[in-house]
Order: structure tokens, then C-alpha cells, then sequence
């Protein structure tokens, strides 16, 4: 099997590999909610969101952007939707598809200012704004400093994928006033794909409470109900959701700055060894999770297919116009300086015919 340098999923961790080959156990009791109980409220400490609450969805990240729009706006709001890449476009799909009125901020390949959010904004009022922090699809890391005050400044509800971003860059709900934040189990969660996470604020709760949701699977009122029994209301991902009860004890003992800086340090580590072999990456300020890596020959696909076929490593490929052009190259899950150094290695014998 290839050794995952992909941002989802990821390299796993032997203690999750283990718990995942035992028996599922049935749910519908006192010892799995027990398992819930633990899993919220250490996500709610990670998060720095001790007055909100956990959502746990069996679904990809996408049902829980779709769910979080769902349940936390309506026809009568007005959303600034930040659309950098096709993550940030899938935003715009969900608000498109539920009738939900937007507007996009547009760019492609260079950093997002203030101005541009501000002259999307003009003259009109919105009532919120929902980004993908990391948007995977080129790197790019959005200054969430700068979109906390933008929110706070034109009074948005601050609504935040971090599915990629988390664990690796700073996501403090407290800090910045953000209302709801979106996770996937498959990032650097580092666990299968299957479960999805959001974090709802004080604040949005209120919001919740008063939405007419049209939906039966994503109603948030009845996860949020369901929740005070430590409980879902449809079958859950069991497996996943035992393992993140590990994963979040381990990641609470570690401390939350210390993997962040883990990560910073392998992506510093891959991006100055990939300008050493004569490669690059864009300008843009990236997030530690990823690195998208140029290729001025136009060959990264082929880069990309020798990396499985002659040393059985995966990265992530691009595709469309950037598929030629750039591969990405993940930071978290299970990986090591010495990881990374086989990995540049493999890319500068193959970029060098070697």
C-alpha cells in the first residue's frame, strides 16, 4: 500500500489502526454515550468553545457545510461567500442550491486582502460570511485575524470550514468570534472518512433555535437534542467516533500549540528542501497542512504517477488547468522529518532522470 503524503486521509496512527480492527459495539446505550460525552467536550476545549456545543454528523465535510447552511441561515439572510478555489466555490453551490441569497468574493492564485471582502460589500448588508480557511485546493491560508474583524466591523456571523486547517493552524472560536467551525474525521484528525464535525458558538445556537431548517438528517435541533443523552439521531459512524475519543485524548495531552508546531516545522522543513532541488511553491501565505509544489516543466502529473508506481508514495494531484502544473504535498497525519526527506528525494530523481 502507497505511503499517504495526501491531505485526506491521511497517514493513520498505530493506536487508531488497532481500535479500528475490534467489534463495533451497539450504540443505543450508556457506555457510548459516555464515548459522546468525552468527544464533545474535549472538541469543545480544542475548539476554545466552552459555552457552545459539538455536532457529530455521519457524512463528508460537505454534508456538514450543507448542513451548517442549512440550519443556520435562511432566504432572509445575505451571505459574503469567500471564493478562492473549488472548496470555497462549493459554498456557493450550497447557497445557490437552498436559495439562500450570496455574493462571492472572486480571486484566483493571489493572497485575499480586506479591500477586496470590503469592495463585495459596498453599500449592502449581509448577515454572513463563510470561508474554507485553508482552501485545499491551492494552499492558500485565508488571515483569519483580518476576517474576524471584517465580521465583527459589518456585525457577520463568522462561519468556518477548517476541515483542513485544523491541528495545523490556529482555530481559537473564543478568540476570533467565530460561530461555527466545520471538521472532517479524514484530516488531521487522522482518522477514516466517514464523520463530520461542527462547533456551534453561543451564539449561533440562538440562531439555530429560530431557523426552519428543511431538512430531516441534517436538523440540528434534533442532533442538538439528541446530544443531551450523548446520542444521534440516526445510526453513527461507531467505529470513527470511538477513535476520535482517543484521538482527542491524545491530542489534549500533546497540546494543541505543540501539534500545530509539529506541523509548521515539517511544512517549513518540505517547502526549503523543495527550493533546494530546484522547485518552487506559490507566494501566497500557505497553511501548514499542505504545500502546493510548481513545477516549471508542466510535468507534475507525470511526477505524480511515477511517485505511486516506482516508490509507492501518494500526494495529492491538481486538476484541471493546475494539473500539469502544481501537485500538493500534505503536512499532517502520521509523518516525520525522515518522511519528508524520502519523499523530496524521490520527487529530485525523478524531476533529474536519475
Amino acid at each position: 500500500m502507497s505511503h499517504l503524503f495526501t491531505i485526506g486521509p491521511v497517514e493513520m496512527f498505530p493506536e487508531t489502526l488497532e481500535l479500528g480492527g475490534k467489534q463495533v459495539p451497539y450504540f443505543r446505550n450508556d457506555e457510548f454515550s459516555e464515548v459522546v460525552f468525552s468527544v464533545c467536550d474535549g472538541l469543545k476545549r480544542l475548539l476554545f468553545n466552552e459555552n457552545g456545543e459539538i455536532i457529530l454528523l455521519t457524512s463528508s465535510g460537505t454534508g456538514a457545510m450543507e448542513a451548517t447552511v442549512l440550519n443556520c441561515f435562511s432566504k432572509e439572510d445575505k451571505l459574503i461567500v469567500i471564493e478562492g478555489g473549488s472548496f470555497g466555490h462549493r459554498f456557493a453551490q450550497i447557497c445557490e442550491v437552498h436559495d439562500i441569497p450570496y455574493k462571492s468574493v472572486k480571486f484566483e492564485n493571489e493572497t485575499l486582502t480586506k479591500d477586496m471582502i470590503e469592495e463585495a460589500i459596498g453599500d449592502e448588508k449581509f448577515t454572513g460570511l463563510l470561508v474554507n480557511l485553508d482552501e485545499t485546493s491551492n494552499g492558500q491560508l485565508y488571515d483569519i485575524e483580518m476576517l474576524s474583524q471584517v465580521c465583527c466591523e459589518h456585525d457577520l456571523v463568522f462561519v468556518v470550514d477548517a476541515i483542513s486547517a485544523f491541528l495545523a493552524d490556529e482555530i481559537n472560536m473564543d478568540k476570533y468570534g467565530i460561530d461555527a467551525v466545520i471538521l472532517s474525521s479524514q484530516k488531521a484528525l487522522s482518522l477514516a472518512p466517514g464523520l463530520s464535525i461542527v462547533s456551534l458558538s453561543e451564539k449561533m445556537l440562538k440562531r439555530v433555535e429560530v431557523i426552519d431548517s428543511k431538512t430531516l438528517y441534517f436538523d440540528f435541533k434534533n442532533h442538538l437534542k439528541n446530544a443531551e443523552r450523548g446520542q444521534t439521531p440516526f445510526t453513527p459512524a461507531v467505529r470513527i467516533i470511538i477513535e476520535l475519543e482517543n484521538m482527542v485524548k491524545r491530542l489534549e495531552k500533546k497540546g494543541i500549540d505543540n501539534i500545530i508546531k509539529e506541523t509548521n516545522e515539517l511544512a517549513v522543513y518540505f517547502r526549503k528542501r523543495i527550493k533546494e532541488i530546484g522547485l518552487d511553491y506559490p507566494t501566497y501565505p500557505l497553511s501548514n497542512a499542505v504545500t502546493p509544489v510548481i513545477f516549471p516543466d508542466e510535468n507534475a502529473d507525470v511526477i505524480y504517477q511515477k511517485l505511486i508506481d516506482e516508490y509507492g508514495f501518494t500526494v495529492n494531484p491538481n486538476g484541471g488547468d493546475l494539473g500539469k502544473k502544481m501537485f500538493r504535498v500534505s503536512h499532517v497525519g502520521k509523518h516525520s522529518i525522515d518522511d519528508i526527506e524520502e519523499l523530496v528525494v524521490a520527487i529530485s530523481n525523478l524531476i533529474n532522470n536519475k
